[in-house]
């Protein structure tokens, strides 16, 4: 009698028709907030046009490339083999158009792609120290992180809904990003360039913002959603969201808001060379500038991988972690060689893993090679661009709620109830998340330096619960939650 093991869904190898769409779905959640770094530093550094389609290519070809390694793993050192989506990090953007204002051009881009290779090698070196916080991690601070994840997404979500700022800031705070660097510098090279919409002007006076058109078309890509949710089951009902982005496009279309102007213009192919602007230039407070960003990253990774492994029911040890943080500092070191900028887990393909209840990591494995191809393709990548953001509005209020409900259901296992101080630990920690949300600016009478810790909600929320969980509960209350919560998932 021979004895079969069971296959976690996380290891699932479904079909190649069904895995190209569930990837393709992928690729649309994330596409936006993909090119918009490499629009925004591009305009910063004041390069040329072509320039800047090199920096979207790169960042395409690399966000496709650290997935895969992500996802598929490449021996036992990297990658946390989840279903995880990797893309540049909004972190690095403040630090990066700080950099790119005092040394334009290619010059500046040499010295900001040295600075990612520097904090990229840096970040692989510390990762396995950053996993041992693992312990400090019990389901009432990983539950209110992830609820805050889910939260500070929404913002993002609503803002795709209501049309935004046109292409520039698609999923960017862009008055944090004005309080994050020089804003007198910033607020001079936006008047004197119309291309570089940087400062809340935009953000508040856009001709589209709030076009009840537009937010028509959101809400009807969200009615499709629900309708194949409550109707549909098996592979239709895993692609929802797509479905639903399809729908919204083609109303779009038919009512002249969408065109493929871009597509006709773009390049057939293009390469994605390494140093395309020359050897990188190495200055040390760049590199610990931009160090302490990706520290910021690897706690905010903990985070998204903390709530991937409850949304997928795989439990992560110390050691997985560790190469899951080692690979946002491997994507980082090639971002930097290939021109393009930090990478992370995108936050909002987790809450799609939620919607659509596909564990499988080879489904984000196939949005990385559709990733390299649009990379490689930039008439395939202006077809997706052409996807106005208002119709992923409705998507992203579903994906980005499915975050926070995450949190919210791994805090309805905590002890309440006999240890009232949890109740203290998730009120002040999601208070502390909701500082930067709420008041952008808060920070600009502090140190530049201390920016990048104070303008993440996700980092303010960790740091304050798990010093609130220490203070209250020493590790003790903390652990028997945790030991609550495994025999749960075991029972279940």
């Amino acid at each position: 009698m021979t004895m079969t093991t069971a296959v976690h869904p996380v290891d699932e190898r479904l079909p190649v028709p069904r895995l190209a769409a569930l990837g393709l779905q992928h690729v649309l959640v994330m596409y936006a907030g993909a090119i918009a770094v490499p629009l925004i530093v591009g305009r910063a550094l004041k390069l040329s046009p072509d320039e800047i389609v090199a920096l979207i290519s790169a960042d395409l070809f690399c966000c496709g490339l650290v997935t895969l390694i992500q996802s598929l793993g490449f021996t036992k050192w990297f990658g946390i083999k989840l279903p995880v989506m990797m893309g540049v990090t909004f972190a690095s953007v403040g630090p990066m158009v700080a950099m790119a204002n005092a040394v334009p051009g290619v010059d500046g881009a040499r010295a900001i792609f040295g600075a990612i290779i520097g904090a990229g090698l840096v970040s692989m070196l510390i990762a396995p120290l950053v996993s041992r916080m693992l312990r400090f991690f019990p389901p009432v601070v990983t539950g209110t992180i992830i609820a805050v994840i889910g939260i500070s997404l929404m913002r993002v979500g609503i803002g795709w809904a209501m049309g935004g700022p046109p292409n520039l800031a698609q999923s960017v705070d862009v008055p944090k990003l004005v309080a994050m660097v020089d804003g007198a510098k910033v607020a001079a090279a936006a008047a004197s360039s119309p291309a570089l919409k940087l400062g809340p002007i935009p953000m508040l006076d856009s001709a589209t913002y709030g076009a009840l058109d537009n937010m028509a078309i959101a809400a009807f890509v969200l009615v499709v959603i629900l309708l194949i949710a409550r109707y549909s089951k098996g592979f239709v009902g895993n692609v929802s969201v797509l479905i639903g982005i399809i729908a919204g496009c083609v109303v779009a279309v038919a009512m002249g808001k969408m065109n493929f102007d871009k597509v006709a213009k773009a390049n057939a192919f293009d390469f994605v060379t390494p140093f395309a602007f020359g050897m990188p230039t190495f200055d040390p407070v760049m590199v610990l500038t931009m160090t302490l960003v990706m520290i910021v990253v690897m706690i905010e990774s903990t985070g998204m991988f903390l709530a991937l492994s409850d949304i997928t029911d795989k439990p992560l040890s110390q050691t997985e972690l560790a190469a899951g943080l080692r690979t946002d500092g491997l994507g980082t070191l090639i971002g930097g060689i290939f021109n393009t900028f930090p990478y992370t887990s995108f936050s909002q393909n987790v809450g799609l893993v939620g919607v659509t209840g596909v564990r499988s990591r080879f489904v984000c494995v196939a949005a990385g090679l559709i990733m390299i191809v649009l990379g490689l393709l930039p008439k395939m990548g202006a077809l997706v661009e052409s996807v106005p953001q208002f119709v992923l509005g409705g998507a992203g209020l579903v994906m980005f709620g499915m975050v926070a409900a995450t949190g919210i259901r791994i805090l309805a296992n905590v002890d309440f109830k006999t240890n009232r101080h949890n109740l203290y630990i998730v009120a002040i920690a999601i208070g502390a998340g909701m500082i930067p949300l709420v008041a952008p600016r808060w920070s600009q009478q502090m140190p530049h330096a201390l920016h990048p810790l104070l303008e993440s909600g996700i980092l303010l929320t960790a740091i304050a619960a798990v010093l609130l969980n220490l203070y209250f509960n020493g590790g003790k209350g903390g652990a028997q939650d945790a030991v609550a919560a495994a025999k749960m998932a075991e029972a279940h």
